[in-house]
């Protein structure tokens, strides 16, 4: 099995699991956004970048995978309204060039890790027979691929799975990441003692995920044959707005809960989405309550080495950007 993206917060978790039921895993990851500590022991490790064709072609040197867990993005939703060339790169063709060596070596089974960032904005239940309406460049980076995927499934046969989570947090997440992952920016300020940042009035809402609420489920993709050639939507059920949130972060790690709001931006109000088809298939119901995964992410994150909070380079477009990501002059 190839997993990318394995040095990542959810293709750690992954790789776990997929170890967990006897696999043989190799990974690729450039860590730019994971870590060299994330990756389980018994990953067979390649450091290289995707976007790279022929690092992606020298990849099946380490013989034929069966399956590919394709989980390597830049998952910052918001942000990527003003690196665009950066995400469609990155979530784009660097998924093309797998692909493409996906059916040159006659992959059997191309599991995809997209997101619910594909549906735009919806106040009910959206399930996977939704047209999707993607409100951002990395939703729609992310549903071009799942068409593409469908496309060479139709052509080439090669068969996949497609997954849409949801707001995943949880322990591996890189806490100091300013850009995305509301769960760990709040846990990062709170234990450095600053105010939680919240954009707009705080109450956008959001089914909040955690990790072991998804990894096994996508890691068992190649062992349910009723999974193949099929969309599922996963996460958390219950949503809570971001207001709700800082509080619950600042219970869990014992420290007042103080607020700084910043001005709103573009992005969806609300989101929910329905999960009937995935409880059917996988037989599988939602395990990890908010508090309970909040309170396991902070004891972890209470034991890690403080890293800086660090700053994207290369930002492409400053017109509307907001203040708080302006570079540093």
């Amino acid at each position: 099995m190839l997993v990318t993206g394995v040095g990542g917060f959810v293709g750690s978790h992954v790789a776990d699991h997929c170890l967990a039921l006897g696999m043989e895993v190799v990974g690729i990851d450039d860590f730019s956004g994971g870590s060299a500590e994330n990756v389980p022991r018994g990953v067979e490790m390649v450091i290289g970048d995707l976007r790279d064709a022929s690092l992606v072609r020298s990849l099946w040197d380490r013989g034929p995978f069966n399956c590919i867990y394709h989980l390597a993005a830049y998952a910052a939703e918001s942000l990527s309204h003003y690196i665009r060339r950066f995400n469609y790169e990155n979530n784009l063709l660097a998924s093309v060039n797998l692909l493409n060596e996906a059916v040159r070596h006659e992959t059997e089974l191309f599991v995809f890790v997209s997101s619910s960032a594909v549906y735009g904005q919806g106040t009910e239940p959206l399930t996977e027979q939704v047209l999707p309406r993607p409100f951002d460049p990395y939703g729609i980076a992310k549903y071009a691929f799942e068409m593409d995927l469908q496309a060479a499934h139709a052509l080439f046969g090669i068969e996949y799975v497609i997954w849409r989570p949801h707001n995943i947090y949880g322990e591996r997440q890189n806490i100091a990441d300013h850009y995305r992952n509301v769960v760990g920016i709040f846990m990062n300020q709170g234990l450095r003692g600053e105010p939680m940042t919240v954009v707009g009035d705080g109450f956008q809402s959001r089914a909040f995920s955690h990790v072991d609420d998804v990894a096994p489920w996508i890691a068992r993709s190649p062992l349910t044959p009723a999974a193949r050639n099929q969309i599922f939507n996963i996460g958390a059920e219950t949503s809570h707005t971001v207001l709700e949130l800082a509080e619950r972060v600042a219970a869990a790690l014992g420290t007042p809960c103080r607020i700084r709001h910043l001005p709103a931006r573009p992005e969806p109000s609300h989101l929910m989405v329905d999960h009937a088809k995935f409880r059917r298939i996988f037989g599988a119901s939602e395990a990890v309550g908010l508090d309970e995964g909040i309170r396991k992410m902070a004891e972890w994150a209470r034991g890690q080495k403080h890293r800086p909070t660090a700053r994207f380079e290369g930002i492409e477009i400053l017109r509307n950007l907001p203040d708080h990501w302006r570079p540093a002059r």
